[in-house]
């Protein structure tokens, strides 16, 4: 359980997860948060008396996710400091401050659930991973996805993507994942999706304004690209929908692994910044689905799991992929950036360990 300085030094741990990450302006705000959040406000209060654990929690996000929503409403007061304008930490905190006691009804419902940083961006480090599966067991997928928040990823098949040079996806889509390319290309084969479905604990719906303003109040203000490009794919969900229900993650893996399966198609299992928020219990009944289910997979049916999820002591993300049949444990095929500005390949021999539970990241 989490105490005030525990919960006060997770701003610092996620200023420099930010700063490694390019994102100089909301650095600065969680670098000043964290020694100046007063419990002037039920806000702050709550903040300071955190129960959980505020770095896997997401806390601060949280809680700079409300800040930004507020900014993009219009808020006069806190222009200057997500412009950028204001580099005075006193200055800054002062602002703040007075924020979190006039706004603070606005303000406290962000801290109820984790952040949705839906971000299309991390289907490069996905489709990276499904062309290693594809070199292994043929082109055509059946993607389930767990913690699929709005459903921006349920998208993969839609987007055209440039991974490298090897290239992927329709030619005509209105949204390019072209990340900055280090390392060797990946596989250079063919990838036929053939359906994607998802579940989320509380899913975000996207035909209205409240949930499309959650998205957007948690892309950092400094990222312009990544909110051009959010705008598209929300439009893209509004045009075409996505196959995404309400529920529990373990409930829905073992009921969709039970299910009768094509011949010729690889049903894979992906996540994208989801397992840290998974309780151990349903981390551990996900990982036996998925072992059974791959002790059944034959060449005609395979099975994959695919991830991208942070090494947060690393600042980076990982690519891990499994497939069966086959008994080589999960293998790490490539880094990236959090929200896919890069991606950075591996060359073999990749690296590999049993899955485990919340160690893992």
């Amino acid at each position: 359980m989490a105490d005030e300085p525990t919960n006060r030094d997770a701003f610092r741990i996620q200023a420099g997860y930010c700063e490694a990450m390019a994102a100089p302006i909301t650095a600065r705000i969680a670098t000043v948060l964290g020694p100046t959040i007063s419990r002037e406000s039920a806000t702050g209060r709550r903040v300071l008396d955190w129960p959980g654990e505020p770095v896997a929690d997401a806390l601060v996000l949280r809680l700079i996710g409300g800040l930004h929503a507020l900014y993009r409403r219009g808020v006069g007061a806190l222009a200057p400091v997500f412009s950028g304008q204001l580099s005075d930490p006193d200055v800054v905190a002062a602002i703040l401050q007075r924020v979190f006691v006039t706004h603070d009804a606005e303000l406290l419902p962000w801290l109820d659930g984790p952040p949705q940083t839906n971000e299309a961006g991390r289907s490069a480090g996905l489709m990276t991973a499904l062309l290693h599966l594809a070199a292994r067991y043929g082109s055509k997928f059946e993607i389930l996805e767990i913690g699929s928040s709005a459903g921006l990823n349920l998208l993969i098949h839609r987007y055209r993507f440039d991974l490298g040079g090897v290239r992927s996806g329709p030619a005509d889509s209105p949204v390019e994942i072209r990340p900055e390319w280090r390392g060797p290309p990946p596989p250079d084969v063919a990838v036929e999706i053939v359906s994607t479905r998802g579940v989320d604990i509380q899913p975000l719906d996207l035909s209205g304004d409240r949930d499309a303003e959650r998205l957007q109040a948690y892309c950092w203000v400094e990222n312009v690209e990544r909110q051009a490009r959010l705008e598209k794919t929300i439009a893209m969900v509004r045009a075409e929908g996505v196959d995404l229900v309400e529920g529990d993650a373990a409930d829905w893996v073992e009921a969709r692994l039970a299910e009768s399966q094509a011949e010729g198609v690889t049903r894979v299992l992906m996540h994208s910044v989801v397992w840290q928020y998974l309780p151990d219990a349903t981390q551990q009944r996900i990982a036996d689905a998925m072992l059974a289910a791959g002790a059944r997979a034959t060449a005609e049916r395979p099975l994959g799991w695919v991830m991208m999820e942070p090494n947060r002591d690393l600042h980076r993300h990982e690519v891990r992929v499994r497939g069966w049949p086959g008994e080589v444990p999960m293998q790490l095929v490539a880094l990236t950036h959090a929200h896919g500005a890069w991606v950075e390949a591996l060359a073999p021999p990749y690296a590999t360990r049993p899955y485990v539970m919340r160690a893992y990241s």
